[in-house]
């Protein structure tokens, strides 16, 4: 799959909001933390992938599993992504984990969404990174890691090592 990076879209925070009203009336049994929208898509004016990414906090990891099948209603498809630390699931135009709050990807998700949107400079930067790497790059296999050092680099200011447990 071909890396698409499309300039900022006013509509995404309004997409993320109809998507969350829709996932806490599903997941209500599951859910504790919220919904945040993360990833690119939630960093105000740069460009990204018009996919926009959210992560739901949910009580107990393992009780979660019984989440797949509301989601699977919604339209949503179970795509790993970090087993043992989030479910994984996506739709066309969207992306959601459910991880429990205080996880690592529930760390470094937050940490580096609020990192980049209030430092403008730094989303800038971001951007001119991704949309580099979306050039030089065929797929994620290889857009992805080339963006870790960066994300490395901003989450240890936050005092974050990312990946561990």
């Amino acid at each position: 799959m071909s890396i698409v990076v499309v300039p900022y879209d006013p509509e995404w925070p309004r997409l993320y909001e109809a998507e969350r009203a829709r996932l806490e009336r599903a997941l209500a049994a599951w859910l504790e933390g919220g919904i945040h929208h993360i990833g690119s898509t939630a960093i105000p004016e740069i460009a990204a992938k018009p996919i926009v990414d959210m992560m739901a906090g949910v009580r107990d990891f393992e009780e979660a599993r019984s989440a797949y099948e509301p989601l699977i209603a919604l339209g949503y498809e179970h795509t790993p992504h970090r087993p043992g630390i989030a479910h994984h699931f996506s739709k066309p135009s969207f992306s959601l984990h459910l991880t429990e709050p205080g996880s690592d990807l529930w760390r470094e998700r937050l940490a580096f969404r609020d990192t980049l949107r209030a430092d403008p400079n730094l989303a800038a930067e971001y951007e001119a990174l991704k949309l580099r790497l979306a050039s030089e790059h065929e797929d994620t296999g290889g857009y992805t890691p080339a963006k870790r050092a960066f994300v490395a680099a901003v989450l240890a200011e936050s005092g974050i090592v990312p990946g561990r447990r």
